[in-house]
């Protein structure tokens, strides 16, 4: 008995000196119109971040709202979502919060956005065919502080900037030309792409005579070949 209340009186006291430092936990917001994938993404980073607080949004706007109104260690953001797109709700959180890191998903190759991704303010791209695996790897290097981007894209990016004059026509488009840009060079018509973007064929027309005016072209068959030539398609 007497070595039992001994012990007490140790636990107690080593409770009275001991520091009150409470640790802080990792928060992680993810982002995407699938609330499948978004569970898919949630198990996977707790296993890893296994005390991590995660939290979820299913939109653009609900991601921009959620971003710039708490503090998160990393944003985890699909590419392609309802609300305005992942890159402009990107370019809409670095506006208020520079600093937050966030990673952007996509289902598109990496030739196609991950240049844009960089140059909108986003620490890293991945594509969601890659395993669990890559995805803590992603996350970990770029809480680290530093940039995850196939090597390839960074070459470009490298190159880019050392030759101003080689930077491609594409990357003068706006997120909705580019998009129509794309629809045009891979064969869809003015109402089919009015359609999936359900806007006005006038819109659509109105789109294309930018595209064309600011890539100096004069034809579909133009942005055909050059789309091809980028890989773009």
């Amino acid at each position: 008995m007497q070595h039992f209340f001994g012990y007490i009186l140790c636990v107690l006291s080593c409770a009275y000196w001991m520091p009150n430092t409470p640790v802080r936990m990792m928060k992680i917001l993810i982002a995407d119109d699938h609330e499948i994938v978004r569970h898919g993404l949630k198990r996977t980073l707790l296993e890893e971040f296994s005390f991590a607080e995660i939290a979820e949004a299913g939109d653009a706007t609900e991601l921009v709202n959620k971003a710039v109104s708490g503090k998160w260690d990393i944003v985890i953001s699909d590419l392609a979502m309802p609300g305005g797109g992942g890159i402009t709700a990107l370019k809409k959180i670095k506006e208020i919060n520079p600093d937050l890191p966030v990673l952007i998903l996509s289902i598109y190759p990496e030739e196609q956005y991950a240049l844009r991704v960089m140059n909108a303010g986003g620490s890293g791209y991945l594509n969601k065919d890659a395993a669990g695996d890559e995805l803590i790897k992603a996350v970990n290097k770029i809480l680290s502080g530093k940039r995850y981007f196939p090597d390839s894209i960074l070459e470009k990016s490298r190159s880019l900037s050392a030759t101003a004059q080689d930077v491609p026509l594409h990357a003068s488009l706006s997120e909705r030309e580019f998009e129509v840009f794309k629809q045009l060079a891979s064969g869809f018509s003015i109402a089919d792409i009015a359609a999936s973007l359900s806007v006005n064929p006038s819109t659509v027309s109105t789109y294309r005579s930018r595209i064309l005016e600011k890539m100096n072209m004069k034809s579909n068959a133009e942005l055909t070949l050059y789309a091809a030539e980028f890989r773009i398609i």
